[in-house]
């Protein structure tokens, strides 16, 4: 027997198009973002994917997107909870912020290190591996329980907090956990066997 979790990280958001630092800010998606949530819904519909519980964040990016693609499996009424420990990485100090006019600032390398260091927070905000100490307990005490009874499960979150998620699903180093790229819309589709392991991987792109 395997059992089914899906991430998927949410469509492009207006802050997404005008390269601005996001983290906890709430922008909305874009018309891009909207048509990725729902590409990604037919995708999971074409392989007969359906869910018995959806998580998601207290963003509406996250939150938009997971509704996208329950309207594309007809599945509109399924119960969703919302928490904050599945937020994307707060980016502190940088977030609204331009992230070349933070680099005019900060210089290239400072901002790289902030954006792409694993344990290296920017000024007020929350480096990958702070963001996995709120991620990880929540998806141990939550969600993966909720996958293991046997319910296919949806998470619809974001870039960081998934990428610390993926980084303990797949035992990812922190040097492999952060070249992994998440794309926005796209569902990965995890098999899980009786003892948690994975037993597949897809990306349905």
């Amino acid at each position: 027997m395997s059992y089914k979790l899906v991430l998927v990280r949410h469509g492009q958001s207006e802050w997404n198009l005008k390269n601005l630092f996001t983290g906890w800010k709430d922008p909305d998606l874009t018309e891009k973002g909207i048509d990725e949530a729902k590409a990604g819904g037919r995708k999971l519909k074409e392989k007969g994917i359906s869910f018995d519980l959806a998580f998601t964040s207290n963003l509406q990016r996250a939150q938009k997107t997971c509704q996208l693609i329950l309207e594309e499996l007809g599945q509109t009424d399924l119960n969703v909870i919302r928490n904050q420990a599945l937020n994307e990485r707060d980016y502190g100090d940088l977030a609204g912020l331009n992230k070349d006019d933070a680099r005019e600032k900060w210089g290239d390398e400072q901002v790289r290190i902030w954006r792409r260091s694993y344990d290296v927070p920017p000024p007020g905000g929350e480096s990958l591996k702070d963001t996995g100490a709120r991620v990880w307990p929540y998806f141990l005490h939550k969600v993966l329980p909720e996958v293991m009874s046997g319910k296919n499960v949806l998470v619809a979150a974001h870039g960081n907090s998934l990428r610390a998620l993926v980084m303990a699903m797949e035992g990812l180093s922190p040097d492999e956990v952060l070249k992994k790229e998440i794309s926005t819309g796209v569902p990965t589709v995890y098999d899980l066997g009786p003892d948690t392991r994975i037993k597949k991987i897809e990306i349905l792109d």
